[in-house]
């Protein structure tokens, strides 16, 4: 892709996060020292620059590497996975120039409470919803969901199903604030979408695999993307409701100074299939990878197109967009995360799903439910709603069996 001879240096605690595109000469990346991460610097060894040290680094202290300082060229961008206060005041204090909107937007949509005051009439695409300290929650003898503030992967969200649950929650935390939803008893769904200058682009619709064992330990969990039974499950009707939201979101961001990627999660009611809106992601959403890979290998098959990724970018730039994103019919990947049985992998294993045909990116992780390895398919794995395919059975098989360091 032509970035116009702008130079965009890309820095990033995963390196995966950055491989939306080939790096180039244009496109460079910054990251941590890995053993995947080496795998990639051998595809691209001019343009991958890996930072060791005995930990992991953040994208913060990345930037504040003298490493960072002696690849950063005048003229360059620097572009994060995600924003916050933190990496926009290293950015800054450096004179950098930073392609990411500011952090206090994203702040504002991202958080479960300010949210809602930000969303204005677009509240109506929400669940029945209100906002209270958890020790005023009353028990209505129905499930409900709570929400802090923050949380991520899921781990802020919790359905409460009976009144012990809920007492112990008050128990736990009386004088935290929390949004409470109706519980909406569905299929997940998610879309990458791009606020350019002059439009609202929307990406491919995947169907969110959530909660599913022996990938997490969080019933509500994100832990992968089925672009094929998206295809399958949703009809045009439902396609255009998520556009419009989508739309309405992407409209209210642009107002807002937002460019780039943001991400938009849905139920779809079981019974009256009403399409609900529950998650705004303000920052390049961690499925854009791999959706941008099944777009190139769409475009090397002859279809015209730009890429949720340089879609991205061209935005960030503010160049014109004047392409759609192309279409993919197909394709999924699956995340195992830390979990109480879960903790490391071994090459054995990686070499397994390898050798029947998938791809997998390995994450140097130990907190628990963060990501631990990233299995990839360019068919679906999942049949329908929480049950996988033959393929998924055999990812989750080879994942059980294998042992992947289970404790015992």
């Amino acid at each position: 892709m032509n970035l116009n001879d702008h130079k965009i240096i890309y820095v990033t605690r995963d390196i995966e996060r950055a491989l939306g595109m080939a790096p180039n000469k244009d496109y460079t990346v910054i990251s941590n020292k890995t053993t995947y991460s080496e795998k990639i610097k051998k595809q691209y060894p001019d343009f991958v620059h890996l930072i060791s040290g005995e930990n992991l680094l953040g994208t913060t202290e990345l930037l504040s590497h003298i490493e960072t300082a002696q690849l950063v060229i005048p003229d360059s961008h620097i572009l994060v996975f995600k924003n916050t206060l933190r990496v926009e005041t290293e950015i800054s204090t450096k004179h950098w120039n930073v392609l990411n909107p500011k952090s206090q937007l994203s702040e504002r949509v991202e958080n479960k409470l300010s949210q809602i005051r930000w969303l204005g009439e677009l509240v109506k695409y929400l669940p029945s919803h209100t906002a209270k300290l958890a020790k005023q929650i009353m028990w209505k003898n129905e499930p409900f969901i709570v929400q802090w503030a923050h949380g991520h992967t899921g781990d802020g969200t919790m359905l409460i199903r009976t009144c012990d649950e809920l007492s112990t929650l008050q128990e736990k935390f009386p004088e935290r604030m929390a949004r409470l939803s109706t519980f909406i008893n569905g299929l997940s769904f998610t879309v990458n979408a791009i606020v350019a200058k002059d439009k609202i682009i929307m990406g491919n619709v995947s169907y969110q695999i959530t909660g599913l064992q022996p990938f997490t330990d969080n019933e509500f969990s994100t832990v992968g993307n089925d672009w094929g039974l998206a295809k399958k499950i949703l009809n045009p009707k439902d396609l255009e409701n998520i556009q419009t939201i989508v739309r309405d979101v992407g409209i209210k961001l642009q107002k807002d100074g937002w460019k780039g990627l943001f991400g938009v999660d849905f139920v779809m009611d079981e019974k009256s299939r009403r399409i609900y809106l529950i998650e705004i992601n303000a920052r390049q959403p961690a499925s854009t990878t791999f959706e941008s890979l099944l777009e190139l290998r769409e475009r090397e098959k002859g279809v015209k197109g730009i890429t949720t990724f340089e879609a991205h970018l061209r935005a960030l730039l503010e160049l014109p967009i004047d392409q759609n994103v192309i279409e993919i019919n197909d394709g999924a990947q699956i995340i195992q995360r830390v979990t109480k049985n879960i903790q490391g992998v071994f090459n054995k294993e990686i070499l397994t799903l390898e050798n029947k045909g998938y791809d997998v990116v390995v994450y140097e992780n130990s907190t628990p439910n963060s990501d631990l390895i990233r299995i990839q398919s360019t068919l679906s794995i999942m049949n329908e709603h929480n049950i996988p395919n033959s393929k998924g059975l055999e990812i989750t098989e080879t994942i059980k069996n294998c042992k992947l360091n289970l404790e015992v």
